[in-house]
């Protein structure tokens, strides 16, 4: 009868979220790879100025996402609210009033930060040094980090590693959009668009694209599920038994941990490397100190608020980084977009509906480079330079990094309930949005505004040279990690402009940085301290490893950093592949597909991963030949489909999971079953029971061995009812 009752509530409720995922997911996929296929035809037309086939990928399919997910929830709580019988789906009480108290002290930290620019603008018109500000700048930044680290502190395991599951899902946005917006996005993608043109758009359509495949396929089940990471989800998930040769059984779960663990940390500590990286690429610039010195002194302000409140102090600090980084994004933008007059646009302020005389200019100025002998070929910035399948297979590694990248998921074990997670996903993508529609528009300005023409360009060269030289093109280098950090002051905007940039660089890449050595140090102290080596450690013990591991990881990731192994968007690129075949299918199949067991996701993590770390590391310091012509940024293009094989063919070969793990698996997809979503409350009483239950065993394991696994498996079954039904 039981087996029953879970069938026919899993079609209704799964069969309805299943066919609402899938066509979702058919019409993602077809505004996201037909568009940029029909590029070269697009292009041909024009819209407000903008070839349409650029325009497409630079715009509209962004904001296309952005509409999808709207969509999405919008239907899927009309399904939900059918489970209810049309009764609405009310919030903790906590919840909403957390949400008013935020709303109010940010939009106070906004007018306060906008009144101290203001204030530093008057300075530097009054004569004061351009350095002095610069000074102010990191002094005022750096000290309001360390305010709400400080004002966040904590002790209880439920805030250092989830934030308390309070965090409201438009707050939750933010803190995951300047989590996101990483030392690659504000600092790397419009230097990449700068020098790649029309195919540097696959990191925005893959980034922007890859938020549907986690609202739709991985968070909200992530968030039902309670954990307090990724790999914590995969060991409950995967649990199961194998026999070994000499008879002896062994439970795997803790395999399967152990390697989601390595994952995450490969991922993130590369991840981390090019964070670390960019601080020290802006702050070395920004007041002048050696790239080396800049990199470790920019750990202190990662540093400060991991320590003292894990999630719950870097989730508020991340709000904070968002209105810097974005105000300081925007404005140059801003400011460039309004002294354009293409015969479309004159001074409008929205810079990303008047780039479109820019874009035709830097055609005609491409043209001229080649008619003045100033070069002998000038490869289109408008179209693409790269084959189709290599900007596809690019756009895809993105997605699916994005829907797998641990530092990111674990922002939606910070919300109240399911829907909360799944409303924060849209509210991410919103914010992130505001960067990446503003990205194409400050290249193109950036393109444009070294010289004002070519013939200028060469009048320069030949009063600096006697008329004996000739610049060209071959000869123009700008660092795309430098490019806008530095063009405030190329367009001859004033200093303090120039400083917001900066500023804003260093919030982008410290908010990154805390949420990655978040990430790594509790997988480490949760994932394979507390559950694989000394599952008795207080919560003291466990946050105390925890605080030094942060250290020990920021220092190496320094260390590393120092070294200047890449470019930043490439350290990034890596990342999101290593992510990408090591954790998606497992995620995916643990969710989607009930026969998923733990051999199968352990060898499906060993051979995807395994691939996609070999390839890279042959190609980028081996000597290896591309495979096909698939540059190592798109790695997982190799891995992932191998991950997914191995762990399907492995999974059908092996015993099917236990029924505790398979009933598992249906609360996470039955809305019933589940009941309404858990309270931060709720929850903090089932982590309780958990460990009270954990001692009990232990007690018992010192008595009798055999009555102990006899214990252990009804003790889990009845956890695993009361926490999921």
């Amino acid at each position: 009868m039981l087996g029953e009752k879970y069938f026919q509530l899993d079609m209704s409720y799964w069969g309805r979220s299943r066919r609402l995922v899938i066509q979702i997911l058919c019409i993602w996929a077809l505004v996201a790879y037909g568009l940029p296929a029909l590029v070269m035809e697009t292009n041909k037309m024009n819209y407000l100025g903008f070839p349409l086939g650029y325009y497409n990928c630079a715009q509209v399919i962004p904001m296309f996402f952005g509409a999808l997910l709207l969509i999405f929830n919008h239907v899927q709580e009309g399904i939900e609210a059918d489970q209810m019988d049309g009764k609405p789906m009310v919030e903790a009480a906590s919840s909403a009033a957390l949400n008013a108290v935020l709303m109010k002290v940010y939009v106070a930290y906004t007018g306060g930060f906008i009144s101290f620019v203001l204030f530093l603008g008057f300075l530097e018109a009054v004569g004061v040094p351009d350095q002095a500000i610069g000074i102010l700048f990191v002094i005022f930044t750096l000290g309001m980090y360390a305010a709400i680290g400080i004002a966040s502190r904590t002790s209880k395991s439920d805030d250092f590693y989830v934030a308390g599951r309070n965090v409201p899902p438009i707050f939750n946005g933010m803190a995951t959009a300047a989590d996101w917006m990483s030392g690659a996005s504000f600092v790397g993608m419009a230097g990449t668009l700068y020098a790649l043109g029309y195919d540097g758009l696959a990191y925005i359509t893959g980034w922007t694209g890859g938020y549907v495949l986690v609202s739709t396929v991985i968070a909200p089940y992530l968030r039902r599920f309670g954990s307090f990471t990724v790999p914590e989800f995969i060991a409950s998930r995967y649990q199961g038994t194998v026999q070994l040769p000499g008879g002896k059984v062994v439970e795997v779960s803790g395999v399967a941990r152990f390697l989601a663990t390595i994952v995450l940390l490969s991922c993130s500590f590369t991840y981390l490397t090019a964070q670390v990286y960019s601080t020290g690429v802006i702050v070395s610039r920004f007041i002048g100190i050696q790239f080396e010195v800049a990199v470790f002194s920019g750990l202190i302000g990662v540093l400060f608020c991991s320590l003292l409140g894990g999630m719950r102090a870097v989730t508020y600090t991340q709000v904070a980084q968002y209105v810097i980084l974005i105000i300081a994004y925007t404005v140059p933008a801003i400011c460039m977009s309004t002294t354009q007059d293409d015969g479309f646009n004159k001074n409008n302020p929205v810079e990303f509906l008047v780039y479109g005389g820019t874009l035709q200019a830097i055609a005609l100025r491409e043209k001229e480079m080649v008619l003045l002998g100033l070069a002998s070929k000038v490869t289109p910035y408008l179209e693409p330079k790269w084959r189709r399948v290599d900007f596809f297979a690019l756009t895809f590694c993105l997605m699916v990094g994005t829907a797998s990248l641990p530092h990111v998921l674990m922002r939606y074990f910070t919300t109240p309930s399911v829907r909360a997670a799944r409303r924060s996903v849209t509210w991410s993508l919103a914010f992130i949005l505001v960067l990446y529609m503003t990205a194409p528009a400050y290249a193109a300005f950036a393109k444009l505004e070294a010289v004002t023409s070519v013939n200028e360009a060469v009048e320069a060269c030949a009063q600096a040279t006697g008329g004996d030289y000739l610049l060209k093109l071959k000869d123009l280098k700008i660092s795309k990690d430098a490019m806008v950090i530095a063009t405030p002051e190329i367009a001859g905007l004033p200093y303090t402009i120039a400083g917001l940039v900066s500023a804003g660089g260093l919030a982008a890449s410290l908010s990154t940085a805390d949420g990655l050595l978040l990430a790594i140090s509790n997988a480490l102290s949760h994932d394979i301290y507390f559950r694989l080596i000394d599952d008795k450690a207080s919560i003291q013990k466990r946050l105390f490893i925890s605080r030094v591991l942060l250290v020990v990881i920021a220092l190496m990731a320094a260390g590393t950093a120092a070294s200047k192994p890449a470019d930043i968007l490439s350290m990034v690129a890596w990342a999101f592949s290593l992510a990408a075949s090591g954790n998606f299918p497992a995620l995916v199949l643990g969710i989607w597909w009930r026969r998923a067991n733990a051999q199968g996701a352990i060898a499906g993590i060993i051979c995807g991963w395994g691939l996609t770390l070999t390839y890279l590391l042959g190609t980028v310091y081996g000597g290896w030949e591309l495979w096909g012509g698939i540059s190592n940024v798109a790695a997982a293009m190799f891995g992932l489909p191998v991950g997914f094989a191995a762990n399907i063919i492995v999974s059908l070969l092996t015993a099917p999971p236990p029924d505790n793990v398979l009933a598992m698996v249906d609360s996470l997809r039955d809305f019933k079953v589940t009941g309404e979503d858990l309270t931060a409350e709720e929850l903090e009483d089932i982590k309780e029971k958990e460990e009270a239950l954990a001692r009990t065993q232990a007690r018992q394991v010192s008595n009798t061995a055999g009555a102990t696994a006899e214990a252990t498996a009804e003790a889990t079954a009845e956890v695993t009812a009361e926490a999921f039904i």
